[in-house]
């Protein structure tokens, strides 16, 4: 993984290694503990159909579309409002976020008395809100929200804002995507090529205090490399005792 990583930024301190052992002696952040309070944010592609069944949750609309699951539900609903051969990338053009004010949004959290922020960086449709090549590049199309859509750095702008109003920013990120062409004929390319390097961006130019990693659910965290990138995000990140993560790098270590 290290490999992956310019040669011109050093870690810090190789103080964790890429062990349970090791990353365990990382301490849950006093500031986490204390924060009671803190808002999760879907917001991407899928907030232009922004429909599913009251049951379940709209980001997953593309899935829904693709299974027929509901009885069809979204699969009617999407046909009857944007036609068969409307595809699902055809909705990142008009994801443009015409009424984007991140300062607006840091403050109404500031004032909502949330300690913290946690947004979509890239959920399972793989559609980055910040300007990844790796993105576009495993597609063959246009699938960031700098190259398409909005045409702003999504994560940059609300993370900068939300650090002004002393709202801790955290990111939540999907390992696994939905009809990226590389990650269904070689997962083991897509990890090296596309997730690892997403990741390392994202902590490179941004350092969120949280991140919140999901969609590990089919492989075990060696699959993964869950815990090649958790001793490098932790030996890389500006203030590590300060990073919070949650439990989701691999299958069946929710909880542990």
């Amino acid at each position: 993984i290290g490999a992956l990583l310019p040669a011109c930024v050093p870690a810090q301190v190789s103080a964790y290694q890429p062990t349970w052992e090791s990353l365990n002696t990382h301490a849950t952040p006093e500031w986490f503990r204390d924060a009671k309070f803190g808002i999760f944010i879907h917001w991407g592609v899928y907030s232009v159909p922004a429909f599913c069944d009251t049951s379940t949750y709209s980001e997953w609309y593309q899935y829904w579309c693709d299974s027929g699951s509901h009885d069809g539900l979204e699969r009617r609903f999407h046909v009857k409002n944007f036609g068969e051969k409307f595809m699902y990338r055809d909705f990142a053009p008009l994801f443009k976020a015409e009424m984007w004010d991140p300062e607006e949004w840091a403050d109404i959290l500031q004032r909502s008395g949330a300690r913290y922020m946690v947004l979509t960086s890239k959920h399972h449709d793989g559609f980055c809100l910040w300007p990844n090549q790796e993105a576009s590049q495993a597609r063959g199309y246009p699938w960031n929200s700098v190259e398409t859509g909005p045409r702003r750095d999504l994560v940059g702008e609300l993370l900068a804002a939300c650090k002004a109003k002393g709202v801790r920013p955290g990111l939540y990120y999907s390992f696994m995507e939905w009809h990226n062409p590389l990650y269904e004929t070689d997962k083991a390319r897509y990890i090296d090529e596309v997730m690892v390097p997403q990741i390392q961006e994202l902590f490179l130019k941004y350092q969120p205090e949280v991140f919140w990693p999901d969609g590990e659910w089919d492989h075990p965290d060696s699959f993964w490399k869950s815990r090649e990138i958790l001793s490098w995000i932790y030996n890389h990140a500006e203030d590590p005792e300060l990073l919070a993560v949650n439990d989701r790098w691999g299958k069946g270590l929710r909880g542990q």
